[in-house]
């Protein structure tokens, strides 16, 4: 993909063909974000963007404004199945970084499944986001790749002019499964209690004024500190 481009959509063909490409991505039965308000939300200062290889999405992003003028919310961050591994969400969080900077927007928030390695690798580990708010069940009962669990979610905060990483002394861990994706369709079971686990060590911990600081992709675990 030498000829990859990110951009922000530019008509509601596009927002159409994105509402596509979120069912291929989270499931067909996952509700998708809808054209039209994609793009009455861009028009109001949101962010809907994607990583184009010729003419073809391999990567889509949505954002939106929030009650902060220099905070926004970062809704949904996807990688087609087959251009997963190469380093895409990384591309298109930084297309997001430098597109908030310009606006004089400093921090992004989104909230994120804690259980799943790929955004504990994407969201701490490369770009440095912190945590310390966990949400039960979120979203509700959930289709697609998310169905059958609750719907539990991390609320990561990425301060976008911080040049280090969170620091403070790491005092403590929580380990996570290593493919919760895998758990989920082949022992339900399994993955629920992993689901449990995690919630009970991660809200424990940030009820003892802890944040996640990092995270370790050996021991597929994150790395705690106290919060700053």
């Amino acid at each position: 993909m030498t000829d990859l481009v990110l951009r922000d959509l530019a008509s509601l063909t596009e927002m159409m063909a994105a509402e596509d490409f979120q069912r291929t991505v989270w499931g067909k039965d996952d509700p998708a974000d809808n054209a039209d308000l994609m793009m009455a939300i861009q028009h109001e200062g949101g962010l809907v963007a994607g990583a184009f290889d010729r003419d073809r999405m391999v990567a889509f992003l949505f954002a939106f404004p929030t009650n902060d003028p220099t905070a926004q919310h970062s809704h949904r961050l996807g990688v087609h199945p087959d251009a997963q591994g190469q380093g895409l969400g990384v591309r298109m969080k930084l297309y997001q970084k430098d597109w908030c900077l310009k606006r004089g927007i400093t921090h992004v928030r989104w909230t994120y499944d804690p259980a799943r390695r790929a955004n504990a690798v994407l969201n701490i580990h490369r770009l440095g986001a912190t945590a310390n708010t966990y949400y039960r069940d979120y979203y509700g009962a959930m289709e697609g790749i998310n169905a059958g669990m609750p719907s539990d979610r991390l609320l990561a905060d990425w301060e976008l002019n911080r040049t280090e990483g969170a620091g403070g002394e790491i005092v403590d861990t929580v380990s996570i499964p290593a493919d919760f994706a895998r758990l989920v369709t082949e022992d339900a079971a399994k993955a629920l209690s992993e689901r449990q686990r995690v919630r009970a060590a991660l809200e424990t911990a940030f009820e003892n004024g802890l944040q996640i600081a990092g995270f370790d992709r050996d021991a597929n675990a994150y790395l705690l500190a106290r919060c700053t």
